[in-house]
């Protein structure tokens, strides 16, 4: 069972899973794919661009109208769940995509100081109700893979305070998923760490800079190869 946003759901990578909407942007080589091909399990992946933590439970994550909460369909019968989400609540990736457009195109929210606290709540709620859906699964939360290069490195449309406020909340976006897995007894996938020197502007990216191109995965968001090595996380965590 996959449930998360579009670094799950893998936008504009390869083709769209079969039979999915497609504003959900769901990739038939996201990681749950992969990992579900490769250990031989039926999957159902819910995943949407656009969701936040808080969306996978109420339903409010973007999907067409009369579509359940991905939470729904978490049943007695699901053996292992993956988790990715966060971002969306707390404006990372809108963020930056905002903060790289030419200045009289740029819209930076002020961010909210509660919107931490808040991600916390939800993502206890959202342990607690895939442990209650589903007793006897095994729960992965999996967190986003690195966009941003250390501080100090060129990031050319997007100006480097505005990368390094990028930083910081990638950096608290991990530390909340790790501390919630903690809290929860689940397993914890470092995506970020694995791939702090595969970032967008290294020699071998597993995510992709402010690009617009009609595939290889939308702009700062996982690319293909970024999809296979979260998967191989999975595998080794799996067993």
């Amino acid at each position: 069972m996959a449930l998360g946003s579009s670094f799950a759901a893998g936008p504009l990578i390869g083709r769209r899973a079969p039979g999915s909407p497609r504003a959900a942007g769901r990739s038939s080589i996201n990681y749950a794919h992969l990992l579900a091909d490769q250990l031989e399990l039926d999957l159902t992946d819910v995943t949407y661009s656009g969701a936040t933590a808080a969306g996978i439970l109420d339903g409010t994550d973007g999907r067409a109208s009369g579509e359940p909460p991905q939470i729904e369909a978490v049943t007695a019968e699901t053996a292992l769940v993956t988790i990715t989400g966060g971002g969306n609540d707390v404006g990372y990736v809108g963020f930056l995509s905002s903060a790289s457009r030419p200045w009289p195109l740029r819209r930076i929210q002020p961010q909210d100081p509660d919107r931490f606290d808040l991600l916390s709540q939800t993502f206890d709620r959202l342990t607690q109700q895939v442990a209650e859906r589903a007793l006897h699964a095994r729960v992965f939360l999996v967190d986003y893979l690195t966009i941003l290069p250390p501080a100090g490195h060129d990031t050319g449309l997007l100006p480097a305070e505005m990368a390094e406020r990028g930083r910081e909340i990638a950096t608290r976006l991990a530390a909340e998923t790790r501390a919630a897995a903690e809290r929860a007894g689940c397993g914890y996938i470092a995506a970020s760490e694995a791939s702090a020197s595969h970032h967008a502007w290294s020699q071998e990216p597993w995510t992709r800079r402010y690009r617009i191109a009609p595939l290889g995965g939308a702009p700062y968001h996982p690319n293909a190869a970024g999809m296979t090595a979260v998967a191989e996380l999975l595998r080794a965590a799996v067993g």
